[in-house]
Parts: structure tokens; C-alpha cells; sequence
């Protein structure tokens, strides 16, 4: 799929146009769109229609932070993507597109709850859960709170645990999981995460 290369390029260059650090910039793009990858192998063997919709699922776990509101505003991050898939893709494989993208975030989800996409339901469960999926690295969550507290690794450190206690934890009980593959994965990601907690508590001696 050479469309990678010209996504790829387009996430380079909004994370340095708005300033996107590492939690939310490419690296983070790829994480999320390697655990769609898996979501979808895992999820295709009893939904083979979803072989059509696999560009759709992939494209939209790339680029799903170029509208985050945290770095930009979302209507114009959302007309960026717009614009860029505008010669790569059908009309509708954009529209569902925008649609995922515009509609998966926790504080989205929680607000409003889950949207109606049909046939694309599945796909946008994928995508969104590969997000929920990359929440587990504390690394990731430390990154995003050491740039927001001027690189105090304390208070970094505090709001990260906390943010794990309160959110990231609580994603299975709180029903935003509605694959097996992720059902499966939060086990595992559960017990990493609090043993990488654990190790930064030693590194920082607190």
C-alpha cells in the first residue's frame, strides 16, 4: 500500500507543525496502527467482509491524533486529513474515515457514547480499541506528562499513576471493549503497565 509512504510524510509533518511530542506524534501513529493490524487478523477469521474494509482500519489508526484537541483544533486538523486523502481514496472510504477518526476518543466515547456506522462498526471498534490498547505504556503517559510539567518527573510521575488508577485501568470494566482480541490483551497489558509503575517508583525513589 505505497498510500503509506504519503501518510507517513503527512504525520511528520503536522507533529512538527503543531508541536505534537512523542505521545501522540508518529511513533505513537505506528503503535496504534500495528495494534489494529492485530486486532483485525484476530477479528477477520469470522468476519471476512472486513478484507474489504482493512485499508479503512489501517488509514484511520495512522492518523487518528492529527485532530487532537490537546494540539490543535480538531475541525481544522480534520480538514487537513480531509484534504490529504482527497486523492487517495473514494469518497465514502474518506467519509468513514473522518467518521472513526472524528468519533473515537474516550472523551468522546463517554460523552456520547458509541456512533452508528453499519457495515463499518466493526472497523471503527478496531481502531478504537488499538488506541485504548497503546494507553497501557506508562512510558507513553510519563512522556506526555513530563512535556506538560516542564520536565518535573514527580509530578510527571503522579499524574501518570493517577491517570492509570482512574482511566486506563478501569477499560474492561468500563465496557469499551467489545472485541476479543482486546478482551484477551488487557490482561497482559495490565500486569506490564504496573510493573513498569513499580520500576519508575524505584528509578525516582519515591
Amino acid at each position: 500500500m505505497a498510500i503509506f509512504s504519503q501518510l507517513i510524510k503527512f504525520v511528520s509533518f503536522v507533529t512538527k507543525k503543531y508541536n505534537i511530542d512523542e505521545s501522540h506524534g508518529l511513533y505513537h501513529g505506528m503503535i496504534v496502527l500495528n495494534n489494529a493490524y492485530d486486532c483485525y487478523k484476530h477479528e477477520v477469521i469470522n468476519n471476512e467482509y472486513l478484507k474489504k474494509q482493512e485499508h479503512i482500519i489501517l488509514v484511520s489508526a495512522l492518523l487518528h491524533d492529527m485532530c487532537d484537541k490537546k494540539y490543535m483544533c480538531p475541525h481544522e486538523g480534520l480538514i487537513q486529513i480531509n484534504n490529504l486523502l482527497d486523492d487517495l481514496l473514494t469518497i465514502e472510504d474518506k467519509h468513514i474515515i473522518l467518521l472513526i477518526i472524528s468519533t473515537m476518543s474516550y472523551s468522546t466515547v463517554k460523552k456520547n457514547g458509541f456512533p452508528e456506522l453499519n457495515e463499518y462498526q466493526l472497523a471503527y471498534h478496531i481502531v478504537r480499541e488499538a488506541d485504548l490498547l497503546a494507553s497501557y505504556d506508562f512510558d507513553r503517559c510519563m512522556i506526555y506528562n513530563i512535556n506538560r510539567m516542564n520536565g518535573n518527573i514527580i509530578d510527571a510521575f503522579y499524574n501518570a499513576e493517577d491517570f492509570f488508577k482512574k482511566r486506563v485501568f478501569k477499560h474492561k470494566e468500563d465496557n469499551l471493549y467489545i472485541t476479543e482480541y482486546s478482551i484477551i490483551q488487557d490482561n497482559m497489558l495490565k500486569i506490564n503497565a504496573m510493573n513498569r509503575i513499580n520500576n519508575w517508583r524505584n528509578i525516582i525513589k519515591i
